[in-house]
């Protein structure tokens, strides 16, 4: 019997590269005001804590600008239809997925894109492997609370000491913490590998085929 059987992913950064189609649809609600324009760059960084932060941080004077709440919903109208123009799975994690999947792990993602563009994405790139997918909604509060990750366990009939949390993010990070799992970070996704280890993950990753690697090591504990 493993002693680890839970897989728990974030989506963006780790799962899929969402960067392409995030800036395109916040810069066309940022052109829809006339502000400037955002760099890819700049929403590489300010990702990760959900799209009303996204939004907060990409329009001018962020929640004091009077049309910041237009211009949130705006986006998530936009993005909501324009959610696979460029986006795409990182190299090696579907493989990944089908080989957890035939090892009897069981899998979910959990991240603070809203649930219903997450469940979406999740229907489209990795419903073969993934059955339970959450978001961000008005009754789970987001991470770096647990309350995703135990919603999680919870469907999948698990237990944190079960579990293993992969995430590219410091908020990824924190979330395992609290979440009292192992948190294992990788370096494709969004966040370089300092902050990572700045913000203590457990273990770091640089492929996708090097998660069973560590979880293997674990058992070995």
């Amino acid at each position: 019997m493993k002693k680890y059987d839970t897989i728990i992913f974030d989506l963006d950064g780790t799962l899929l590269n969402t960067l392409d189609d995030l800036t395109d649809s916040v810069n066309y609600v940022l052109s829809l005001y006339g502000y400037p324009n955002r760099k890819i760059s700049e929403i590489k960084s300010f990702v990760g804590n959900g799209v009303s932060r996204l939004i907060e941080l990409c329009v001018p004077n962020g929640k004091g600008n009077h049309k910041y709440e237009k211009c949130l919903a705006d986006f998530r109208d936009y993005y909501s239809t324009n959610i696979q123009n460029k986006t795409d799975a990182y190299e090696g994690i579907n493989e990944l997925l089908k080989q957890l999947v035939k090892e009897n792990y069981k899998i979910a993602i959990v991240s603070n894109k809203f649930d219903a563009a997450v469940k979406k994405l999740n229907q489209i790139y990795f419903g073969e492997y993934v059955k339970v997918a959450i978001g961000e909604s008005e009754n789970v509060s987001r991470k770096p609370a647990p309350d995703t990750v135990f919603k999680a366990l919870e469907e999948l009939d698990s237990a944190a000491d079960r579990a293993v949390y992969v995430g590219d993010s410091e908020v990824d990070v924190k979330t395992a913490k609290n979440s009292g799992i192992v948190c294992i970070g990788v370096t494709w996704g969004f966040r370089d590998r300092d902050v990572l280890e700045n913000e203590g993950s457990d273990y770091i990753i640089d492929k996708p085929e090097e998660l069973l690697k560590v979880i293997n090591f674990l058992e070995g504990d």
